[in-house]
């Protein structure tokens, strides 16, 4: 059976689009894990395409535009209707590549999008969200600016990212939104509380992304292994010191069910979230095909209930130490409050 036959489909939302279960995030392919490999990128992007994923997931920021160039080349000889193109807008970023702040405003709101179509050589994107909630601009404005580049032809769904429960109700009193983007994983359990009970009243899909904790749910991750100087895992608690220690026990002891069930590390934690609900589509954060290929495998695992039960036994949800930004950061995140 090929992989393309084993990925299955899901609605994002009661009126988006159709995708595949699991979705490509292309983040990692410009930078932030390390150097990135333009060729390597690509190739990661066609394996996934080969493999049934028709969701690709990037950022205006990302690369500030290098992913978004990155995506346009690969998918330079692909039908258009065959790839859903999800683009996050509204962080804004300095010539050193650091965060300044964050814009949403109307007007920018359509520059960024004018920006986004032609990096991408597209004339429309299938979702388009705002990155994070600007505390300067309602969320109404920000999501009745995209209503009106969707009533335009330029936008085909609206989605959020990393809001609360309140916000989502406010933006979808607006215009209908498909589908929540926020870090969901069996490290970072917050959003069952009251964020994924809200989006299944309201018919909103999830895009989950960090469903490897960071790749540290991959297994591949060790005490010595320290984040790149210069990416982004440098920076985040749970990556340092006493906190990374406990941490790596947790993945130890999932790795022991995953080994019980000839699968490894990164298929169980992604068949986790496959298997929290239909509207959950997690995001596979691959540069490289080796780990692209490796997540693919969740496609096919099957948990049953006791499975699930101990997979959560072996990673409680209180049990991970550290926040998963730094405290700046952590204090941006309306899905935080």
């Amino acid at each position: 059976m090929s992989a393309a036959s084993t990925i299955s489909r899901r609605r994002l939302g009661a009126t988006g689009p159709e995708v595949s279960a699991l979705g490509l995030g292309c983040m990692a392919m410009s930078g932030g894990y390390g150097p990135p490999d333009r060729a390597e990128g690509i190739t990661t992007i066609h394996t996934a395409l080969d493999s049934g994923i028709n969701l690709l997931d990037t950022g205006d920021f990302y690369g500030m535009g290098h992913n978004e160039l990155l995506i346009a080349d690969a998918l330079r000889d692909v039908p258009r209707d065959q790839v859903v193109l999800s683009v996050k807008f509204g962080a804004q970023r300095g010539p050193a590549g650091d965060f300044i702040g964050f814009d949403t405003r109307p007007a920018a709101v359509k520059t960024a999008l004018a920006y986004s179509l032609t990096r991408l050589g597209t004339d429309h994107l299938d979702v388009y969200r705002p990155a994070r909630l600007d505390p300067a601009v309602p969320i109404e404005d920000t999501i009745g600016a995209i209503a009106e580049l969707v009533t335009g032809g330029y936008v085909r769904h609206i989605g959020l990212s990393e809001v609360g429960a309140q916000t989502i109700r406010r933006a979808h009193a607006v215009h209908p939104i498909v589908d929540l983007q926020i870090e969901y994983s069996l490290l970072s359990r917050g959003p069952e509380a009251e964020i994924l009970p809200t989006c299944r009243e309201l018919g909103i899909a999830v895009t989950a992304y960090g469903v490897l904790g960071r790749g540290m749910l991959s297994g591949q991750w060790t005490a010595n292994g320290a984040a790149d100087p210069g990416a982004i895992r440098s920076r985040m608690p749970r990556f340092q010191s006493e906190n990374l220690a406990r941490n790596l026990a947790l993945v130890a002891a999932l790795t022991r069910v995953a080994d019980a069930r000839g699968a490894t590390p990164s298929q169980v934690a992604i068949g986790w979230a496959l298997a929290k609900g239909e509207e959950i589509v997690p995001l596979i954060g691959a540069r490289r095909r080796d780990q692209l290929v490796d997540a693919l495998g969740a496609a096919t695992l099957e948990l049953s209930e006791d499975d699930l039960a101990e997979i959560e036994r072996a990673v409680p949800a209180d049990a991970v130490a550290g926040d998963r930004y730094d405290a700046g950061q952590m204090h941006m995140l309306d899905s935080e409050r």
